[in-house]
């Protein structure tokens, strides 16, 4: 019998739940008392389910819209943005989530305004935006490479671990409620709109055929994941293999009883992608406690033997 998908969704909204809960009462401290739980733990863990969620809900929706199954979070340029100006601050001495987030915030939105004069009047063109958003990614790498290289022996440290991606200095609940209410309120639109989406992977063409506003539905995706990807990376730093494994683990589960219903994939992407997060920083900050490792480094050696073992395993990757 095969499971249909509210039993599929309500079985992944308990794994998200359950892995919470495990990250909370595992950590590189035994015994660990209910200050250190609600001070230092609950702020990393909600941090990590809405970053994660938010990266694999950007990865679904560029998947989709771009038509490639390697499309990601950083494809947009949008997460190399934010780096800009996240190192920026790190590097002229700026310390603290606020000042870093705000940086990483400027620069994004500098590279979706970028992003709009080069392929505004072209949004039913999705090759072109992938196109400048690659070219504008690799000059934002090239831009962060020159800041570290002429960045103080004070700051280049921060830099680089900033760039590994890393939660650990995740401690406020206002910043990380933020980063809630962005994961929040892009899931309630993803899940408005998934219906159109899942018309829009059939072909633009029959789309407008059934009254699809496509134009509208593609840049609301181009929007969504850029807000995504900017939340996450301000929050977080650069990290990598979420947005890319996830859905694709998800079609995984699904491809053969369902298809590749977006009604599903999007939604669920924000649950999945959240699990995986906490779990990668659960095992960040314990694995060779008390040090702790940046989660980019565990999300990255999770995600290439499972990408590479999805890749033997699938025979169709279109969304």
């Amino acid at each position: 019998m095969k499971p249909s998908k509210a039993i599929l969704f309500i079985l992944l909204a308990i794994f998200s739940l359950a892995s919470m809960a495990l990250a909370l009462s595992i950590g590189s401290v035994s015994n660990a008392d209910a200050t250190i739980i609600y001070q230092l733990r609950l702020p990393r863990v909600l941090a990590a389910f809405a970053v994660g969620g938010l990266l694999a809900m950007s990865g679904s929706l560029l998947q989709v819209l771009t038509r490639n199954p390697l499309a990601e979070p950083s494809v947009l340029g949008v997460s190399g943005g934010a780096s800009v100006g996240a190192l920026a601050v790190l590097m002229l001495g700026g310390a603290g989530t606020f000042w870093v987030a705000g940086g990483a915030w400027l620069g994004a939105v500098v590279v979706m305004l970028l992003l709009w004069g080069l392929v505004g009047g072209y949004a039913t063109h999705p090759s072109r935006l992938l196109l400048a958003g690659v070219m504008i990614a690799t000059g934002c790498g090239a831009i962060s490479t020159l800041m570290i290289a002429f960045a103080s022996n004070v700051a280049m440290p921060g830099m680089i671990h900033w760039l590994m991606g890393d939660l650990d200095s995740v401690t406020s609940l206002e910043a990380v409620g933020a980063v809630l209410g962005v994961w929040l309120s892009v899931l309630l639109i993803v899940w408005k709109l998934s219906p159109k989406i899942h018309l829009l992977q059939l072909g633009t063409d029959k789309a407008i055929t059934l009254g699809i506003d496509v134009t509208y539905i593609q840049w609301m995706m181009v929007f969504l994941s850029a807000l995504s990807a900017a939340a996450a990376v301000s929050i977080a730093g650069s990290i990598g293999f979420v947005g890319l494994l996830v859905p694709h683990v998800l079609r995984a589960l699904i491809i053969k009883q369902h298809g590749p219903d977006q009604k599903f994939l999007l939604p669920a992407s924000a649950l999945l992608g959240g699990s995986f997060l906490v779990l990668s920083d659960m095992f960040a900050r314990t694995i060779i406690a008390p040090a702790q490792l940046p989660v980019g480094v565990i999300t990255a050696l999770i995600g290439v033997p499972s990408f590479l073992w999805l890749l033997s395993r699938l025979r169709h990757w279109s969304s």
